[in-house]
């Protein structure tokens, strides 16, 4: 007979619980700084965000008066303060992202850790080690999924936040494996998303994240007071991927295996430029062969994996148009031709101005795409012609991000809200984390 203490969540609650910081690997350690520093950096760019500045009221009204802090002023429960942080992390779309699921990770598990460990005044070493068994967490549980909720138009990221972020929360709040597993059953019921902001560019896709972290934070809470949720949410009768793309069999050994040896998570990619991250590839190759041309543009073609299609290539009126930030960052035509014209992709590229520049307007209306089944997760493949009658062609998968270059991305994030010096100081918090929590690095956030 199969018992609950044999659920899917009860296995990886007791792995996450077990798991101490002298047990993770260098790698995974290098990993956990730079995702770190890249989520501080999005909290700082992203509090400056209209979403951002209302979500801070919302939480100032609902969750005020705690101990957590909130990026761009103030401090709230650390449910709320989460809530708030998850909207900013992923309002400009430049989050880290697995491939296989196209879940973004850090803006829900980096916040919710942060928050919790300032609130609980958690030791450095435990709130790097519940990030670190989120992150394998997500890669897993998202991995076994797939692209298949974005097929049936959910949000993946939507979907998981909740769940993954309860496993974060439970270890923090210090929960044995069964009520831990019961936080992760409530959370599941949180679950949700739709993919209902595409056609109009509206902000559900940020408040996913904000509400997903909530509820992961409030159901381990509940947890936490006995309440009890499903055990068998994640593997059991009306799973949750039973609901959501109708695999009512879910291999919880395949999950598992090899835990805290094959680090799955690794596979997570960071971004360079605030966009999709199907359209990572294709700026680095524009930037790439820009450097090649020797006339003006003439025509752009792409190939396009067939599932990335309805995501950054149509509607093409939308596409070649963009009229919200939203569609902004899911246009492939719109970033491709600010590489070409302008050598870099930015924050700016995303705002008003960009979208009526005449010059860019006219080089999106040459860009197509044609679809190419045979392109695997970020891969990218274009062509650019010139007035000249000269053709050069660029493929490859996205570029590699290192340490140095995810430093330029967060000084950047940083630049229009503290000092350089700030910056290095705030750097060197992240850096310390392990050693002296997330206090150091949250203060920062607070001005």
């Amino acid at each position: 007979m199969v018992t609950a203490s044999d659920s899917l969540s009860v296995r990886l609650a007791a792995w996450s619980n077990a798991l101490r910081w002298n047990d993770v690997p260098q790698t995974q350690r290098d990993l956990l700084h730079l995702r770190v520093l890249d989520t501080v950096g999005l909290l700082l760019a992203g509090a400056r965000s209209e979403a951002s500045a209302i979500a801070r009221t919302v939480a100032a009204q609902s969750g005020g008066d705690g101990a957590a802090t909130v990026a761009g002023g103030g401090a709230a429960t650390a449910g709320w303060a989460a809530f708030t942080n998850g909207i900013a992390a992923h309002c400009w779309d430049f989050d880290d992202t697995f491939p296989d699921s196209v879940v973004h990770p850090g803006s829900a598990i980096v916040p919710v850790a942060l928050a919790l460990g300032e609130a609980l005044d958690a030791s450095g070493e435990d709130v790097c080690t519940a990030i670190v068994a989120g992150y394998e967490i997500a890669a897993r549980l998202a991995g076994f999924g797939g692209r298949r909720f974005h097929a049936r138009g959910f949000h993946a990221s939507g979907i998981f936040a909740p769940v993954c972020s309860a496993f974060v929360a439970a270890r923090l709040l210090g929960l044995d494996a069964e009520r831990a597993a019961s936080a992760v059953g409530l959370a599941a019921s949180m679950s949700g998303g739709l993919l209902a902001f595409l056609p109009d560019g509206t902000w559900s896709k940020w408040l996913h994240f904000g509400w997903g972290n909530l509820g992961a934070i409030t159901a381990a809470q509940l947890a936490a007071g006995g309440f009890r949720g499903p055990a068998g949410a994640l593997d059991r009768r009306h799973n949750l991927y039973e609901a959501f793309i109708e695999e009512a069999h879910v291999d919880g050994d395949a999950i598992v295996r090899d835990l805290g040896t094959e680090w799955r998570s690794t596979a997570s990619v960071f971004k360079l430029y605030p966009c999709a991250h199907v359209i990572q590839g294709y700026i680095d190759g524009a930037l790439a062969l820009r450097e090649r041309l020797q006339a003006p543009v003439t025509a752009v073609r792409c190939a396009v994996a067939p599932w990335a299609v309805p995501i950054v290539c149509e509607p093409r009126a939308e596409k070649v148009r963009p009229q919200t930030t939203m569609h902004a960052i899911a246009s492939l035509p719109l970033h491709v031709a600010s590489a070409l014209l302008d050598g870099g992709v930015g924050l700016e590229t995303i705002g008003d101005l960009q979208r009526v520049r005449p010059d860019v307007l006219a080089l999106m209306q040459a860009i197509e795409f044609d679809e190419d089944a045979g392109l695997d997760r970020f891969d990218a493949r274009l062509t650019v012609t010139t007035a000249d009658g000269a053709s050069y062609t660029h493929a490859g998968a996205v570029a590699d991000v290192d340490g140095a270059r995810m430093r330029t991305k967060f000084d950047g994030l940083a630049a229009g809200t503290l000092t350089p010096q700030q910056s290095e100081d705030l750097a060197a918090a992240v850096r310390d984390l392990p050693r002296h929590g997330a206090a150091p690095v949250m203060r920062f956030l607070r001005a």
